[in-house]
């Protein structure tokens, strides 16, 4: 166990230098959703039937849950990027944990992220967002914002091992942001046709969205709502154990047959 905590530690020492020297993804990713927020909230905010304030407060928990499932993306590309660089066949050639390779990524991930959220949340605040739920209910929503993240993006590992092209897989995860719109994320899933609503509210982010909602005080999740937005916080926790009881024997399987 101490042998994997250090190689790990050691791996997501190499990708905080990595992202310290080459910052652009990081920024372009954690920039978007703010560009989100301020086009939405203002030009599609005045065109829905809530007003444009009330809107913007409903908005800032479906972009933070769009971050957190942006994991999936992020995951793909570093993982895909390693291997066509030939930096897994290097780590495959040192004496240490199989896990702590694809561990390393997605902690480096997740700090990184945590840290990215900071300008969102200060952007939101300032358009009107307020936390309404107290300072647990705030802290509950962060910690299953970052578990969503930590969870999509062993997803997105496990992909870009098995894609093995950085531009494949940065195609390939160009198309994950159609996610968050097929989702509550962005508007009620209420007011979409039956069929469409079904595939919003069991979209693993409009649980994570309604859960920050509900716990930072904004909206009350619909009583009619499929099940994981019914309960959404039960619902995201739910989705997250699925994703990691699934992908992360998968991503590590895989990056033990990366050499083959």
């Amino acid at each position: 166990m101490n042998a994997i905590a250090y190689d790990s530690g050691a791996v997501l020492g190499r990708h905080l230098q990595r992202i310290r020297h080459a910052p652009g993804v990081v920024i372009l990713t954690q920039a978007m959703p703010i560009n989100m927020l301020l086009f939405f909230g203002y030009v599609f905010g005045s065109a829905l039937a809530m007003p444009g304030e009330q809107y913007r407060a409903y908005l800032v928990p479906g972009l933070l849950a769009a971050t957190a499932a942006g994991g999936i993306m992020t995951g793909m590309f570093q993982a895909s990027q390693d291997v066509q660089r030939g930096v897994m066949d290097r780590f495959l050639t040192l004496p240490m944990s199989r896990v702590a390779v694809p561990l390393g990524q997605t902690a480096a991930d997740l700090l990184t992220t945590a840290a990215g959220m900071v300008p969102l949340l200060l952007v939101g605040l300032a358009v009107g967002w307020r936390i309404e739920g107290g300072v647990l209910g705030a802290l509950g929503a962060l910690g299953l914002l970052l578990l969503f993240r930590f969870a999509a993006n062993w997803v997105g590992t496990y992909l870009g091992l098995l894609i093995r092209n950085e531009e494949a897989a940065g195609q390939l995860g160009a198309t994950t942001f159609i996610l968050p719109l097929l989702s509550n994320a962005y508007i009620p899933a209420e007011g979409l046709p039956g069929w469409l609503r079904v595939v919003a509210e069991w979209n693993p982010i409009s649980a994570l969205a309604a859960a920050v909602r509900d716990l930072c005080g904004n909206a009350a999740p619909a009583a009619d709502a499929a099940w994981p937005v019914a309960h959404p916080v039960a619902g995201s926790l739910l989705w997250s154990l699925l994703l990691l009881a699934l992908f992360v024997p998968l991503a590590v399987r895989r990056y033990a047959r990366s050499d083959a």
